[in-house]
């Protein structure tokens, strides 16, 4: 079984996310794990003026998805950090470019899940994921988040992302903040609850 994690990133906190659904995907026996990114739509100019020119230096190699890659994957759990409550712009692009795959009908009944980041708290973490998941629908996908099994988001005792909805994290303002050990624990618990759904369902 197939599972296809892809993601957006700008500083590099969305792919430490998508790392560690895979490794939590990877832990259900039978299941192939691969991380793919969208392709970048913004010039290396204005890349560099935003100060994201190293941090992306991380995940340059990572192969870019092509929307057949959708298609072939038995589940999809997709990334990108918020933008001003919804998806980022370059994953907008890429899934407004799958319209062939919906006149066809080639995402129906495949598992979909989505994780996000934000600078802030309350940056719209929620609201992207749920935004989301209306795309999702649109291609009749089964929706999956993050359900309260994973206790790491009742912790009151740090600040943490992550909600019923999927899990996030908080990069700062200045993208200062990495993914805590919690949140990492999130991403892992998602990509194996994802996991273990898909496989249900293909069995």
């Amino acid at each position: 079984m197939k599972l296809l994690v892809l993601f957006y990133s700008t500083y590099g906190h969305v792919y430490r996310l998508a790392q560690a659904i895979a490794e939590g995907a990877r832990e259900v026996p039978g299941v192939n794990a691969v991380i793919k990114r969208v392709p970048e739509t913004l010039p290396a100019s204005v890349i560099q003026e935003m100060g994201a020119t190293e941090a992306q230096k991380a995940f340059a190699d990572v192969p870019i998805a092509s929307v057949d890659d959708l298609a072939e994957a038995d589940a999809i759990v997709f990334g990108t950090p918020t933008r001003f409550g919804n998806m980022a712009g370059q994953m907008r692009q890429f899934m407004d470019a799958t319209g062939g795959l919906w006149a066809k009908g080639s995402l129906v009944g495949k598992v979909g899940s989505v994780f996000t980041s934000s600078a802030t708290q309350h940056g719209g973490q929620e609201s992207t994921i749920l935004s989301f998941h209306t795309t999702l629908l649109h291609h009749g996908m089964v929706i999956v988040g993050l359900p309260y099994t994973f206790q790491g988001q009742t912790r009151i005792d740090e600040i943490t992302g992550g909600s019923p909805y999927g899990t996030s994290t908080i990069a700062g303002g200045k993208g200062e903040r990495m993914a805590s050990e919690n949140e990492l624990a999130a991403a892992r618990f998602q990509g194996r609850h994802v996991a273990q759904i898909a496989k249900k369902l293909s069995s």
